[in-house]
């Protein structure tokens, strides 16, 4: 079993707020203490050719590495992530998480 990436998509209540985004950022900061996340990535919708096939529409996104789906698991329930959702799930009208499994 290969690396499974976490791939998650938060749509901001108030996204001209600066600082909501910015706060949200901080706390998926946080995520990278969890043991389990191998590596993180989080970022902003680049300013690419608009197409069709391109969604920008949202906020922010992480995408977090784990090793298996076993660790992802451990993650979903682990304090600092429940944490996270509880103190900033008011920040956001929509998520979005997209779970993938290497297949390489």
């Amino acid at each position: 079993m290969g690396p499974l990436v976490h791939h998650v998509f938060f749509w901001l209540e108030n996204p001209e707020s600066l600082e909501d985004k910015q706060q949200l950022i901080e706390g998926i900061k946080q995520l990278k203490t969890i043991e389990q996340v191998a590596d993180i990535h989080i970022g902003v919708p680049a300013s690419t050719e608009k197409r069709d096939v391109v969604e920008n529409s949202y906020s922010v996104t992480e995408m977090l590495i784990f090793a298996n789906e076993k660790d992802e698991a451990i993650y979903q329930k682990h304090k600092i992530h429940q944490e996270f959702v509880d103190k900033h799930q008011h920040l956001w009208s929509k998520v979005l998480v997209f779970d993938s499994k290497s297949v390489l």
